[in-house]
């Protein structure tokens, strides 16, 4: 399928051709008849992909004193290939689509086949949709009409938070594409609404739906029109839907409202708030979050769950509802608001030349498909030479941008396919490291017999599961950890690993770097007790970050700490045979990140993880300490290592390597040669059951054994 994009880095927007998404649970597919494109939203992204790099710093602030804590706990290098492969990731446009549902996911039972539906979804021939942000078309409602749909719900609940009442003077500050249905709806609500605009075309079609227009650039003072208008009042309410950086617009807001007026901001202006002016009005200042509630709540949106009705009545999906009623009914016109339709294919009539375009509404032509989407694309156009090593990669988030795909390109492993939910990311990353396949379709990938390994980085909620249907296909499988998240997950896992006589081996990279290994030469080959601390200054995550929801990353103690527990097991020479956690605060959550553990090893070794997420950016993220028979060793960062009281070592440094590149070198040898897996199945068993015991002990408050 074709879908529409934005590479951040050099701005260009392309038209690329990916695998068209399998529908999930809880979701429903939809081919594209039509979609808006929204020129204020759109032309931002195109204008910041355009940007040059000093140009998108100082756009981003924020990120810029991002990179500058990364450079100085993780070096310059590490921290340029970051920023590269952020900017790397292309961007899909578009959040106003309209088309008819072909595929119903699991879960889902308010939506047929053959329904037209109008969503968020992108610019792309098909889209995959959560159910919350999918709604019906009345039969009345053409589909462009309805691709007007998501665009009216931002003005809609900006309105909502103003909570106008009938006969209210309101003013509207923008009369872009926003603007003008805003003022429309604002009017059927039996509002006095007054627009402003500096673009004659607009202020001439927000006239002919009845608003009393203004163009300020024939040199009317807003304010002053305003009070004339009122009769010295001011306006009851001030919606701002314009895109200006200026802090003159927030200003005159305040000055034209009356005391206690509302001022919501529905786009994007400056913010240099000057106190006199609300201070004296006690005026009221909100800023409104796109469709409505739900947005960004991964409950709600995610999962299906929606908001109860009598508690919160107009929902994202609501609003959404509600457009497409005033469109049935005629409340608001949006046809008008059309000035071009282009067919899909000759999009750049539109994205050619956005900073100067004066148009209001484009609308996108899709063509009619009767023929199955198709799942798989090939990339490379050489036939692709199958052998020992042949991969296929299922899951193409950061992680595998980032490091898994440059690290496996060291290797002689055969890349044969990668996968993505929607097709975009595995597309972008198939071309950029040579992969001959980008599909949507992972049982594509376990069904090849020419495929050797499966390499799982999706979620963690997914890894047990794709483990499991790998081996049962057949095949060796690598994990990025943590294996599974409870104790019925991993049998399941254990229970397959036996029955296929295939390997498993799970990203627990830390014990495969070279200053781990140069501990490990250090410290000996004799089983003898030791202390070891390892401190990790993870930093905080906010909390609606999926890792921390226990179904689907299971915390970052099950996610991310087991790192720490499989390499003290490594340094000891043993396995823990009992664990006990304690966490900050006074009634922690299971899913803290502010925890130390204890764990107990069979040799006697005692181990502790400090596992904080409440650290200094500046400081080292990672730091283990071993004492042992007399001696001590430090490693800082995986970038130093001093040891006192050896004899025949003192210090060591590397560039900051964690063993990524070491361990894919062992694993893709392994797989070629026919070797042992790079981890033995039951360090990494003890090691999953050792994180899954932390848990336990913080809520029972007493150490927890392992079988």
């Amino acid at each position: 399928m074709k879908q529409i994009i934005q590479d951040l880095k050099n701005g260009d927007t392309i038209l690329e051709e990916v695998p068209a998404p399998l529908v999930k649970p809880g979701q429903v597919l939809i081919q594209t008849t039509r979609s808006l494109v929204s020129l204020g939203t759109e032309r931002m992204l195109v204008e910041f992909g355009k940007a040059n790099f000093l140009q998108k710093a100082r756009q981003q602030p924020d990120k810029v004193k991002e990179v500058i804590n990364k450079v100085k706990t993780d070096g310059l290098q590490p921290t340029v290939n970051a920023v590269f492969n952020k900017l790397g990731q292309p961007l899909p446009l578009g959040y106003c689509n309209v088309g008819k549902v072909i595929a119903i996911g699991k879960g889902v039972e308010d939506f047929a086949i053959g329904d037209r539906v109008s969503s968020n979804g992108h610019h792309a021939e098909y889209v995959s949709v959560p159910k919350n942000l999918v709604a019906k078309i009345p039969d009345g409602v053409s589909d462009e009409e309805a691709a007007f749909t998501v665009i009216g719900s931002i003005g809609l609940q900006g309105i909502r938070l103003a909570n106008p009442s009938f006969g209210e003077t309101v003013v509207v500050v923008g009369l872009g594409l926003i603007g003008l249905i805003t003022a429309q709806l604002l009017k059927a609500n039996g509002c006095q609404v007054i627009g402003f605009d500096y673009d004659p075309s607009k202020v001439a079609l927000a006239s002919s739906f009845g608003i009393i227009a203004v163009n300020p650039g024939e040199g009317i003072d807003q304010v002053a029109f305003v009070q004339d208008y009122t009769q010295g009042v001011g306006a009851d309410a001030v919606i701002i839907t314009a895109s200006n950086k200026s802090n003159e617009i927030i200003s005159q807001s305040a000055k034209m409202s009356r005391k206690k007026g509302r001022i919501i901001l529905v786009g994007v202006i400056g913010l240099d708030i000057s106190r006199a002016d609300f201070f004296e009005k006690e005026l009221t200042f909100q800023v409104s979050c796109s469709y409505g509630p739900g947005r960004y709540d991964e409950s709600y949106e995610q999962k299906g769950q929606d908001y109860p009705l009598p508690y919160v009545r107009w929902t994202e999906k609501r609003n959404f509802e509600a457009i497409l009623q005033a469109l049935a009914s005629k409340s608001i016109q949006v046809e008008p608001l059309i000035t071009d339709r282009v067919p899909l294919e000759q999009y750049q009539q539109i994205y050619g030349d956005m900073s100067g375009s004066k148009s209001i509404a484009s609308i996108l032509l899709y063509p009619e498909k009767s023929s199955e989407p198709q799942r798989s694309i090939s990339i490379t156009s050489n036939t692709f030479q199958a052998g020992k090593g042949t991969l296929g990669i299922i899951g193409s988030g950061n992680f595998t941008s980032a490091m898994i795909l440059p690290c496996l390109k060291k290797t002689p492993a055969k890349l044969k396919f990668i996968s993505s939910s929607a097709g975009l990311s595995s597309t972008t990353l198939a071309k950029k490291f040579g992969v001959a396949q980008s599909t949507t379709d992972n049982n594509l990938i376990l069904r090849d017999a020419e495929v050797d390994l499966v390499m799982v980085t999706t979620r963690h909620n997914a890894h047990a599961r794709m483990v499991i249907d790998a081996l049962r296909a057949g095949k060796h499988v690598f994990v990025e950890k943590p294996l599974a998240l409870n104790q019925e997950e991993l049998d399941l896992v254990v229970g397959a690993y036996v029955e296929s006589g295939k390997t498993v081996s799970v990203g627990f990279n830390r014990r495969f770097a070279p200053l781990a290994l140069q501990m490990k030469r250090a410290l000996g080959s004799g089983n003898t007790p030791m202390n070891i601390v390892a401190t990790m200054n993870a930093g905080v995550i906010p909390a609606n970050v999926w890792v921390h929801d226990m179904q689907v990353g299971g915390g970052r103690i099950i996610g991310e700490a087991c790192h720490f527990i499989d390499l003290i097991s490594y340094l000891a020479g043993s396995k823990v045979k009992s664990v006990c956690m304690s966490s900050m605060g006074i009634n922690p959550e299971e899913n803290t990140d502010n925890a130390t553990i204890l764990l107990k090893y069979e040799n006697g070794t005692n181990g502790v993880i400090n596992y904080f997420a409440n650290g200094s950016k500046a400081y080292s993220k990672e730091r283990v300490e071993v004492y042992h028979q007399e001696r001590t060793l430090i490693m800082d960062n995986w970038r130093k290592l001093k040891g006192f009281g050896f004899k025949n070592f003192s210090s060591a440094s590397s560039s900051q390597d964690k063993g990524h590149q070491n361990q894919f070198n062992l694993l893709i040898d392994s797989i070629q040669k026919g070797g042992n897996a790079i981890i033995p199945m039951d360090d990494i068993v003890n090691t999953t059951k050792a994180s899954f015991a932390a848990i336990e002990s913080l809520k029972t408050g007493a150490w927890v054994s392992l079988d």
